[in-house]
């Protein structure tokens, strides 16, 4: 059996993972999905000083608190940044980490950095117009290539702004990069995260493709649940079958 935790991107919650935790329980393996601070269930937790330490210690508290160990930490989008954080703090306590179409972050770097300059200038746009300099609003979910109308009415009311420090706030490592890594690209939208799969290749990582948009875990949960099954069961070591 294994142990996963699967954490969010910017505007969502844990519930946005129902349709893999359900697939990954029947098939006879534990699965979290917490809500970081500040969004979607937990909005009313939001304030300004909730930035990336904030949410790296949501996961880190989570883990421990469950005493849970060897697990497979896997990271959507923003929270990239996030588990390169748990690795750092609690690296005994991981088996693998996956990056799903995630930010793969350096020492020092912060997300609003990692994103293609037209896209971080829409964000700082929107931060300091309707975000009112501490939020960043909703991004469509067309452009993350979401189309089915049940999938956006499922999607829509759930979500909630994001906390700008979370973008701006850079990661700070002790250089402990003993946890095992994957990164799964999403291929069927505008690629945003095309360059942190390169990142991640460059650095010898195994990684895999889902033929769906950014919001896998919606779009494409089976194939997803296969993928991040087929990661565990080989810890993250030989390259796991490309979708």
């Amino acid at each position: 059996m294994s142990t996963f935790v699967l954490i969010h991107g910017a505007w969502h919650g844990g519930w946005a993972w129902q349709r893999v935790v359900s697939r990954l329980r029947a098939a006879g393996h534990e699965a979290h999905a917490p809500t970081l601070t500040g969004l979607s269930d937990r909005a009313h937790t939001l304030h300004p000083q909730v930035g990336l330490s904030t949410h790296i210690q949501d996961v880190v508290a989570h883990i421990e608190a469950h005493d849970l160990r060897d697990v497979v930490l896997v990271g959507h989008s923003y929270a990239g940044q996030v588990v390169t954080g748990v690795a750092d703090r609690i690296p005994e306590r991981l088996a693998t980490r996956v990056y799903l179409d995630a930010f793969v972050g350096e020492d020092g770097e912060a997300a609003i950095d990692l994103l293609p300059e037209t896209v971080a200038g829409h964000y700082r746009e929107s931060v300091g117009g309707p975000g009112f300099g501490w939020l960043i609003p909703v991004r469509s979910l067309t452009v993350l290539g979401v189309a089915d109308e049940a999938d956006l009415a499922w999607l829509t009311p759930r979500l909630t702004p994001h906390p700008w420090l979370t973008y701006t706030e850079p990661l700070r490592l002790t250089g402990d990069d003993r946890v095992a890594a994957v990164f799964v690209e999403c291929t069927d939208w505008m690629g945003v995260f095309a360059p942190q799969a390169r990142r991640a290749a460059a650095r010898g990582w195994p990684t895999a493709e889902l033929a769906t948009g950014h919001e896998a875990m919606v779009t494409a949960p089976a194939e997803l649940a296969r993928t991040l099954l087929q990661i565990a069961d080989n810890s993250g070591a030989p390259r796991p079958p490309r979708t």
